[in-house]
């Protein structure tokens, strides 16, 4: 501060007629450092890869790692993939083509994972429904995204109606003897199927609190590039948003990319903080993504039951203005998350 003050006097000694904005209170070499080498923040990253062969990389090195849980129901790398394979080739021999948008409407478990990855592989865009949400809302998404093929369970097809699945293809995850299940476990070749990174991953609709929602279309290759620089550890990562935020397309592909194990949880738990809280624990979650208000309402409930979390290593909050407020500045130093 002395030196910029020094700078400064040094301009109106110069020339005190000048106005003060054009007085420079920054050293040539200190402007330089702040402007130009801080920001050369460039850095190489796999921008020619779809988002789902980050997974499949993972797949090449260790297919025998544990890659999903849900319950008492696991699947490793190896298994998820050949899974999500033979539907995805099933989904291409329904006409299945990169940037079509493909709806998935089911609840948490290993069928949505399965489904997700499929949708990718087969070069579509997937389009979430949550099958939580009112069916009139469903209904006006599916009418303005138009999409031919729906991925859905019990709970997905009486969410939507049957007047809003009348003229899509639908293909149940929960039937019993799939007509996929002979359908190879090898990968499809993305170049075959004329898919790159400029082809989207995802259609996501907004809130619509400012008006009629819409869809957001995210590419592979900005996927790709906003994980490059987050996370690098294998981790237990809590699976917590629902389908419909963009943040849950990182919760699993963070978590994948690096070989970690990712957790589903039943939507009764995550509603409620209290079972919330023990679940992580039990699970030795170490990843954990919450917005800022349901990480402020996770902190109240953390302070009142004084659970320890010993495994937490890594905790992601966004989608408001953040506070350190007095419950989470406790929880910060009692972890070190």
């Amino acid at each position: 501060m002395t030196q910029h003050l020094q700078t400064l006097l040094r301009g109106v000694m110069a020339d005190a007629g000048q106005p003060v904005g054009r007085i420079d209170i920054l050293a040539a070499d200190e402007r330089t450092y702040l402007l130009e080498d801080l920001n050369r923040t460039a850095a190489p990253y796999p921008f020619e890869l779809c988002i789902h062969e980050l997974f499949e990389a993972q797949v090449q090195k260790a297919p025998e790692a544990v890659a999903v849980v849900y319950e008492k129901e696991r699947l490793s790398y190896g298994e998820l993939n050949a899974r999500a394979n033979r539907l995805t080739h099933h989904l291409i021999e329904l006409g299945v083509k990169p940037d079509q948008p493909v709806a998935i409407c089911l609840e948490r478990s290993l069928a949505m994972v399965v489904g997700l990855l499929a949708i990718l592989k087969a070069g579509g865009a997937y389009l979430p429904l949550d099958p939580a949400y009112p069916s009139a809302r469903l209904r006006q998404i599916v009418g303005d995204a138009e999409p031919k093929l729906l991925l859905c369970d019990v709970a997905g097809r009486t969410a939507l109606g049957a007047e809003a699945v009348a003229d899509v293809t639908v293909v149940d995850l929960e039937t019993a003897t799939p007509t996929w299940g002979e359908r190879p476990p090898s990968n499809p070749d993305p170049g075959a199927l004329g898919l790159s990174s400029r082809h989207l991953a995802y259609v996501i609709y907004t809130s619509g609190s400012t008006g009629i929602p819409k869809g957001v279309e995210m590419s592979h290759g900005a996927l790709v590039n906003s994980l490059a620089g987050i996370g690098t550890s294998k981790l237990r990562t809590l699976q917590f948003a629902t389908l419909n935020f963009d943040v849950s397309c990182q919760e699993l592909f963070i978590c994948w990319k690096d070989g970690g194990v990712l957790v589903l949880v039943r939507e009764e738990t995550r509603r409620h903080f209290s079972d919330l809280l023990e679940f992580i624990e039990r699970e030795a979650i170490e990843r954990l993504f919450l917005p800022f208000v349901a990480l402020n309402h996770f902190a109240e409930v953390w302070s009142a039951q004084r659970v320890q979390l010993p495994s937490l290593r890594e905790l992601y909050t966004a989608g408001e203005r953040l506070q350190a407020t007095p419950l989470l500045s406790p929880s910060y130093s009692r972890e070190g998350a």
